[in-house]
């Protein structure tokens, strides 16, 4: 899956000059949380989210700045400019995040997911030649991670299946692969054999569910005994 395959294309936007508390009613009645700004050639010129004005709000909340003079003699007057700018400005260009993180239509889903853990970002525009055409958020990629399995076109054969579990089971270290072995009855597979941890079998439950065509899992496993752990 890839950027364009998860984004939402009809999208809400507001233009630089926008004013405030436009965008805030925007936000609050159309339930999104953040809204593009664009500029008049459609290119991204920033985004206004829920953070950016809740940080006024809290900003106004703080009161007074440091004085003029330890302002000036830590040279935080960028810095403050900025502040102030955010707190009192009227249109959507004050308050705005400049520094967006953006993807291309291409971009694949992992790809995008690790940039919205690794930036702690919560969506991420999707653009063509430097044009707004989408946005992928993070409900985008839980919808495509918790998706139920899509039906095929019959039954999964049973040895199909357990084929499949057998695999999985030789790739994951704590399943004991040795010790453990899958039977699957119409799709149902049971496991049989010895559990060395009680968290072995939640485990080996969501691994047989990943599998396409198993229907239900079912566990028949016992403690190892002493000869199988090694004890003299």
């Amino acid at each position: 899956m890839r950027a364009a395959d998860l984004m939402t294309a009809s999208l809400l936007t507001v233009t630089p000059d926008t004013p405030i508390a436009e965008v805030a009613n925007l936000l609050a009645s159309r339930g999104v949380s953040a809204v593009p700004v664009l500029e008049a050639d459609g290119r991204l010129a920033g985004i206004v989210t829920e953070a950016d004005l809740v940080r006024r709000v809290a900003g106004e909340a703080a009161g007074r700045r440091p004085g003029w003079f330890s302002t000036v003699v830590t040279g935080r007057v960028g810095t403050e400019a900025d502040h102030y700018a955010r707190m009192h400005g009227a249109r959507a260009s004050d308050v705005m995040t400049t520094e967006v993180v953006t993807v291309e239509e291409d971009t694949p889903a992992a790809d995008i997911a690790r940039l919205m853990e690794d930036r702690k970002v919560k969506r991420v525009p999707v653009l063509r030649d430097g044009q707004l055409v989408g946005i992928v958020s993070r409900a985008d990629l839980l919808g495509l991670a918790f998706a139920p399995p899509s039906a095929t076109a019959g039954p999964v054969p049973d040895e199909r299946i357990r084929r499949a579990v057998e695999a999985a089971l030789r790739e994951q270290n704590w399943a004991d692969a040795s010790l453990v072995y899958p039977a699957v009855s119409s799709g149902v597979v049971t496991f049989h054999g010895f559990c060395r941890s009680p968290s072995v079998p939640k485990a080996l439950r969501v691994l047989a569910e990943r599998v396409p065509g198993v229907k239900g899992v079912e566990m028949d496993l016992a403690p190892p005994p002493p000869f199988v752990l090694g004890v003299p």
